[in-house]
């Protein structure tokens, strides 16, 4: 199926993308995208084929994504934050038969057949319209999106249209996105909750808004007449610290907040505020959003909302979190060929611990392989620093395991407190010991005023808080 022509076809010239001074319709997009499918074509593209991008996000991003879509060529997006020489390790794996980039933030690149995006727009100026024949193969490969590494090496996982597809069909069955509305694309293409955004918009016809580079999401939100938001914690946290910020998010229709663990504290904010709520839980494999609040939360909650449709889960008897379904990656492209990555009834196991509830609400512990084992007990990070986040004072914490001749491990914590001051560390350990019991009170609090983040991205990095504590133990 040829979705950016149907989109066309139906949505017409409603806004598709929008940015601060200019927007493209769906017919423009039609149109624009052709002509740049032509030009890709006479470079020698075609279906399967890898082109990789390396930029931020942008129109011609955002154009080239769907020119690709039409030739059945593979998009990989690579993160243009991360150091030059991991960029080009990423692309010597990788391949592609193209990289397209923005000399602006990634200066020079080491890999053959690369050229910028002006390049690209100017031999689409004197190319036609024709000169391609759209790929209709629903099951063809579509897109190679790294996972975001916070845990481990990036891995480049392999996912089909239909994975998209089902995948903004199921989110539109519970949170509907239409012409009139306008979504922030607050998420970069490399990321998966970015690159999904492209499907929603094709689906339901309503609009990305394209930030201005460099502005902050408040100034952002501002610009654009959101309806939509799609955050981390660490964003939520921020944007309602800023002048009129809850007044602005009070205002839109919905903000799907996943990522990584919610505060209580955080939540408790959000919920008073009145703020349009959906927790979601979600992972680069299934394309996104695998569960989600079935509408704006009302209270504090533990769980990450209900399955969505095209999504099947189970919990496996050591408590991991299993996902299927067409939603589900072909599997992670490695030097000898793909691996599937399922076990031998279909299923992925996520390496998330978790329950599942006869209603098909899905709660998330924390990360199995954050766990560690303290005096033969196994110790949830996570669990901890929730615990640690309801505290009055303390806005946000994180745990990782330090060393300890008796116990093997003991939990350590970093806190961020509020403005003014917030307890002290003997009443944190004092509250801690009450609410956690002896062997899971952190044995130490160090204090941050601002995370250290994974590279383009607003999750903290907590294998840099790991290697910290392994260094200063050496």
């Amino acid at each position: 199926m040829d979705i950016v022509r149907e989109a066309s076809k139906q949505f017409g010239e409603n806004p598709a993308f929008v940015m601060q001074e200019a927007s493209l319709s769906f017919a423009d997009c039609d149109r624009e995208s052709g002509r740049l499918a032509t030009t890709l074509a006479s470079l020698g593209i075609s279906r399967g084929d890898i082109v990789a991008f390396v930029a931020p996000n942008g129109p011609e991003p955002l154009l080239l994504l769907m020119a690709l879509l039409r030739l059945g060529a593979v998009a990989a997006p690579v993160n243009h934050r991360f150091p030059a020489t991991h960029v080009d390790g990423m692309l010597e794996r990788l391949s592609p038969k193209l990289t397209v980039y923005d000399p602006q933030a990634c200066p020079s690149l080491t890999v053959e057949r690369a050229v910028t995006f002006d390049t690209l727009e100017g031999l689409k100026k004197v190319a036609g319209s024709t000169g391609f024949t759209a790929a209709t193969e629903p099951d063809r490969p579509a897109s190679v999106i790294h996972t975001s590494a916070s845990s481990g090496k990036p891995k480049a996982a392999l996912h089909s249209l239909s994975n998209h597809w089902h995948n903004a069909l199921g989110s539109a069955a519970n949170l509907p996105f239409r012409p009139g509305d306008r979504w922030l694309l607050s998420l970069p293409f490399y990321h998966i909750g970015g690159y999904s955004m492209l499907y929603k918009c094709l689906l339901g016809g309503g609009a990305l808004a394209l930030p201005t580079p460099g502005a902050s999401l408040a100034e952002s939100l501002t610009l654009f007449p959101v309806t939509h938001l799609s955050l981390v914690p660490t964003q939520l946290y921020r944007m309602l610290r800023t002048p009129a910020g809850a007044d602005t998010l009070r205002g839109l229709k919905a903000i799907l907040l996943g990522g990584s663990a919610v505060g209580r504290a955080l939540l408790e904010e959000s919920v008073a505020a009145g703020l349009p709520l959906y927790l979601t839980y979600g992972s680069t494999e299934m394309g996104s959003q695998v569960s989600t609040s079935p509408k704006p939360i009302t209270s504090p909650s533990d769980d990450s909302g209900t399955l969505l449709p095209y999504r099947e889960a189970a919990i496996s008897p050591d408590g991991e979190i299993l996902v299927k379904g067409p939603c589900l990656f072909m599997g992670y492209l490695r030097h000898d060929g793909l691996d599937t990555a399922r076990d031998r009834d279909g299923w992925y196991h996520t390496g998330d611990i978790g329950s599942l509830s006869a209603e098909g609400r899905l709660t998330v512990l924390g990360r199995r392989d954050n766990m560690f084992i303290s005096g033969g007990e196994n110790i949830h990070p996570e669990e901890i620093e929730r615990v640690l986040a309801s505290m009055p004072g303390i806005e946000e914490a994180l745990v990782v395991p330090r060393q300890d001749r008796e116990y093997v491990a003991r939990p350590m914590a970093w806190v961020k407190v509020s403005k003014d001051g917030g307890p002290d560390d003997s009443a944190i350990a004092k509250m801690a010991g009450e609410l956690l019991g002896g062997l899971k009170r952190p044995t130490e609090f160090r204090r941050v005023d601002e995370w250290v983040t994974i590279p383009g991205s607003a999750k903290i990095d907590r294998n840099w808080y790991r290697k910290k504590v392994m260094s200063d133990e050496c």
